[in-house]
């Protein structure tokens, strides 16, 4: 992989080299701070000075180019817009043809500026980074918060190009009022949905969409999906195109996802009085629901490797499966037979294709629909985690055909073993496999790393319109490699096995994904044990403990329209992390019962204050996962998709676990000996981050 400075000097023009970012000086310079520091040439205070008074400069000298360019821009625009009025007016068809030319020649030369400011953009970065990265002190907070909010700044220049899209929007609306020769055309300002079918626009528009990203909350949504990274590569090197991205092969992998989360919570109104109609204690729902999630850890790392070769066939393994353990699930009752029920459910957890789901999405969709792809995939999880528990509520009836019972416990079987073979015989009939993976097994090429080389950055990591949430090409470590003289073919490759995946965590990630496997420690002990504390403390019924269980799935979209669209843009992440941990501290903590008498509004209450606040730690948590592990994650079978998904697996596991155990101490003592380990691991969480606060940008 080349790396950035080698990059800038190849790709800017001639013309306009001055007028660059001197980034090979700048990276000189920082290599001299380091070492004048250290011999006590200089004090870090002057250092900081004198770094910021250089940086300035060079945004300066790109602006009042950049400035100088739009000008020149907008005369020509100008200019022809004075020919297009004269021409008007004679309707001279070949004469409005040279002048629609003319029109896009501007086009080019904008797009000439985009990239411009890219390069630029990328440059300025990169340097903060490393230079965070040589000293050990976050300067890039201090460099964006003064310089991007000052009302003279220089820095919005570049990251927002007010200026660029106003010659983007003046451009367009003379082509389109071009296009039909009297001026028929509609204003893109009065119809802003029409799209002008223009070539040189529509270049226009993809590069602006890499500079001015308009879709916060789609990023905030994919990235909670662990499926947008940050460090991912140039736009260019997506091989994914409209004429090959198949959407009914999308929906399908949606639909995998929805079926899959109300197949997971559609049992846990029921689970403990299922437990007890086979003789077993109310407790044992935790194994019931868990040994779904057992399951799942060994199912994760398979259907991550078998998605190197196909999408297909794992979906379809997947179908039978989950038909399968769901067809004993419903049987249990029948035969009377608590390890049937299990069984059933361990096969529930070896159809779990979520993997395959995600990596369908990195790898096979364009990335101009990733990310409402990847927002898809999260909604499609809310709400079957919704519909899960709703559904059972529906459930309260109880007969008999030819020997089968149908009742609250086991109809949820029934219905999902109707589901899975519906949905196994759509899958049979829409499904396309990808174009790269039928070249690839057609030339029997290995393609253990074929599918993640395409999932390229959306557009040069500026898809984000602010400096400090924005990330390049990294080295393992993830920072900029251009004096690493490691081989770039084995710095860049994924890694091969958990062992070696393990070896690239870093502090910062290790303590990500302890707070992930804390929420979800968190969450599960709330979910799984609320229909048995409910029961025993409010003696609540099947249908109201799977309204609550719906109420609380619902707030997840909410919770994430209003994290992606406003919290995060007035909040740094790192921010919103330690806040949404103490939150859930305290949910945790209100859950305790302190009394004899424990009421329905202190622990409804509690669990909306656990559950809210853990659904926001996650996305936030995600996203910060995403940025600082090493960019050898993003790729291939052991990637980071993977290990959280195994950190959260195994959180689940623990959870209900812990359940079952506390269940041998009796129900009155089940809350408060459950909430202990998630409170303890909570604080342990909170301390973990504190230490690692200064790495989180």
């Amino acid at each position: 992989m080349v790396n950035f400075g080698k990059r800038l000097m190849a790709d800017q023009l001639e013309e306009w080299k001055e007028y660059y970012i001197n980034y090979k000086m700048m990276k000189k310079k920082v290599k001299q701070y380091v070492q004048q520091t250290q011999n006590g040439g200089r004090n870090r205070e002057q250092v900081l000075k004198e770094f910021s008074r250089m940086l300035d400069d060079q945004i300066e000298k790109i602006v009042l180019f950049l400035l100088q360019q739009q000008g020149h821009l907008a005369s020509r625009i100008e200019k022809l817009g004075e020919e297009r009025a004269l021409l008007m007016e004679q309707a001279d068809a070949s004469q409005i043809s040279e002048l629609r030319e003319a029109y896009r020649e501007v086009g080019i030369d904008l797009m000439k500026l985009l990239r411009f400011v890219d390069m630029n953009a990328t440059g300025i970065r990169k340097i903060l980074k490393k230079f965070d990265k040589r000293f050990g002190y976050k300067f890039t907070d201090y460099y964006v918060s003064t310089r991007a909010n000052h009302p003279c700044s220089q820095l919005q220049q570049i990251f927002k190009q007010v200026g660029i899209v106003a010659v983007v929007g003046a451009l367009s609306r003379n082509l389109a009022f071009l296009q039909d020769h009297q001026g028929n055309f509609p204003s893109i300002y009065d119809h802003p949905s029409i799209t002008l079918k223009d070539p040189i626009i529509e270049q226009i528009n993809h590069s602006v969409q890499k500079l001015t990203h308009a879709t916060n909350l789609l990023q905030f949504i994919g990235q909670h999906a662990l499926i947008i990274p940050e460090d991912m590569h140039s736009g260019s090197e997506d091989l994914v195109d409209d004429q090959s991205y198949h959407f009914m092969s999308l929906l399908l992998n949606l639909a995998n996802t929805f079926l899959y989360m109300v197949n997971t919570y559609i049992i846990v109104p029921t689970a403990d009085d299922y437990s007890v109609s086979l003789g077993a204690a109310a407790t044992v729902c935790g194994v019931i629901i868990g040994s779904m999630a057992v399951a799942q850890v060994f199912s994760s790392v398979y259907f991550s490797a078998w998605s190197n070769k196909s999408y297909f066939r794992p979906l379809v393994f997947s179908s039978i499966m989950l038909f399968l353990g769901n067809l004993l699930y419903a049987l249990a009752y029948d035969v009377n037979s608590l390890t049937v029920l299990i069984v059933g459910r361990l096969l529930c957890g070896l159809g779990s294709a979520r993997a395959v789901n995600r990596r369908y999405i990195s790898d096979c969709v364009p990335l101009k629909t990733r990310l409402q792809a990847s927002a898809g995939f999260v909604s499609a999880s809310a709400l079957g985690m919704a519909c899960g528990p709703a559904l059972a509520g529906l459930l309260q009836t109880n007969f008999k055909i030819y020997g089968f019972t149908f009742d609250q416990n086991t109809l949820p079987g029934w219905i999902m073993c109707l589901a899975w073979i519906t949905y196994l015989f759509w899958l049979w009939i829409s499904f396309k496999e990808p174009d790269h993976i039928v070249r690839e097994n057609s030339v029997n090429t290995p393609s253990s790393d074929s599918g993640h080389r395409r999932n390229s950055n959306l557009e040069d990591g500026l898809a984000q319109p602010f400096l400090i949430d924005a990330k390049e090409s990294l080295d393992e470590n993830g920072e900029d490699n251009d004096e690493n003289e490691e081989d770039p073919e084995d710095s860049h490759k994924p890694a091969t096995s958990l062992t070696a995946a393990y070896r690239l965590l870093t502090p910062s990630v290790k303590v990500q994904l302890l707070i992930y496997f804390m929420l979800k420690f968190a969450m599960e002990i709330l979910l799984s044990e609320s229909s048995v504390v409910t029961t025993f403390y409010f003696n609540w019924s099947t249908s109201t403990v799977a309204m609550f269980l719906a109420v609380l799935g619902l707030t997840v979209l909410p919770v994430n329209v209003i994290v992606g669209s406003y919290v995060t843009n007035l909040f740094q992440d790192r921010q919103i992390l330690v806040a949404s941990e103490i939150m859930v501290l305290i949910g945790i903590a209100m859950s305790f019962r302190f009394t004899s008498h424990y009421s329905v509004p202190q622990y409804v209450s509690s669990a909306l204050i656990t559950f809210v606040f853990a659904e926001v730690l996650e996305g936030v948590n995600l996203s910060l996962l995403s940025r600082v592990m090493s960019s050898r994650l993003s790729r291939g079978t052991y990637n980071g998709g993977l290990l959280s998904t195994e950190a959260g697996t195994l959180a689940r596991v623990a959870a209900d676990m812990t359940i079952t155990a506390a269940g041998y101490l009796g129900q009155n003592s089940l809350l408060n000996v459950t909430l202990l380990p998630s409170f303890v691991i909570c604080v342990a969480s909170i301390v973990a981050t504190f230490c690692t606060y200064n790495s989180l940008y």
